[in-house]
């Protein structure tokens, strides 16, 4: 995050919404940043005829309805940070372009999640998924932690590696959360190729899983060492594990404070809006999770 960037919350009606303010509001609180809150209005909903007398008000009654979400935000802000520099905003027009226009000199993008789905997976909303592919600046994916009222404050921070130009921009500012935070990081690192697995399988040959093992600690430890040199007040614990990257970062998420990944890990598709692992964990993980993006000015 750079030096005077603010953190923005795109605040709208869906139930987590403040508790992406009160997250965001820690964070900026902390950080010294001003807290940008916007709230936008589809066009859409202020072009709709209105030939009945009772939709004569409409334009006044979606105005008011967003100027009453962000006062509630606004408390919500000031109940966690009351000392923190707040600015609202009412921006019409669509709210992927809005908020994408706001990261552009943001420092941080913070979002909540429309709801819950059965077994425990989180909706995650188009307009989510979108800025988490093309923001020019990361994007926190915010929700209650299940069972609680707000998201989990305790706990490491936890990061996906896998050797992608994705992945060392999730590094890098994974160890700048776990150097504002205090908080040790959890640098996990899984190898798993299913096609080639098959294929020794079915040869009836063996991998020398040490030999692979040792080999993908070393990779590990090389994505690392530069970032441990410049932070070396937060305590690294490298894991490396076979399996499902996206499995194995859940399993660590479960008892983290934040899980940061790569907006596309190794093999991505471009044409693809988010990388699967990233995704995946989106949807299910009980922590905030930060999607890492480039700074502004580099590539989407």
């Amino acid at each position: 995050m750079s030096v005077n960037s603010a953190v923005v919350v795109g605040v709208d009606e869906s139930a987590t919404s403040m508790n992406a303010v009160r997250w965001a509001a820690a964070v900026a609180a902390q950080r010294n940043r001003e807290l940008r809150l916007v709230h936008v209005i589809d066009d859409i909903l202020l072009s709709l005829p209105r030939p009945l007398p009772t939709q004569e008000n409409l334009h006044e009654v979606v105005l008011a309805r967003g100027h009453r979400l962000l006062a509630k935000a606004r408390e919500a802000a000031r109940e966690v940070a009351p000392e923190v520099k707040l600015h609202v905003e009412l921006a019409r027009g669509r709210a992927m372009d809005v908020l994408r226009g706001e990261s552009e000199t943001a420092g941080l993008l913070v979002l909540g999640t429309p709801g819950l789905r059965p077994l425990g997976r989180f909706l995650v909303g188009s307009v989510t998924i979108a800025l988490s592919a093309h923001a020019a600046c990361p994007v926190a994916v915010v929700r209650a932690h299940v069972g609680e009222d707000a998201p989990p404050a305790e706990g490491a921070v936890v990061v996906g590696v896998d050797g992608s130009p994705s992945s060392e921009q999730a590094i890098e500012v994974a160890f700048e959360e776990a150097s504002w935070r205090g908080a040790p990081l959890v640098a996990v690192h899984s190898w798993d190729e299913p096609f080639i697995a098959a294929i020794f399988e079915e040869a009836r040959l063996l991998l020398d899983r040490p030999l692979v093992e040792a080999h993908e600690r070393e990779v590990l430890s090389q994505r690392l060492a530069g970032w441990r040199e410049k932070f070396p007040e937060v305590h690294v614990d490298p894991v490396v594990a076979r399996g499902s990257a996206s499995e194995r970062l859940l399993e660590y998420a479960d008892r983290a404070q934040l899980l940061v990944v790569g907006s596309r890990g190794r093999g991505g598709l471009s044409g693809m809006l988010l990388g699967s692992t990233s995704q995946t964990v989106l949807s299910y993980a009980l922590c905030p999770v930060i999607v890492a993006r480039p700074a502004a000015g580099g590539k989407s």
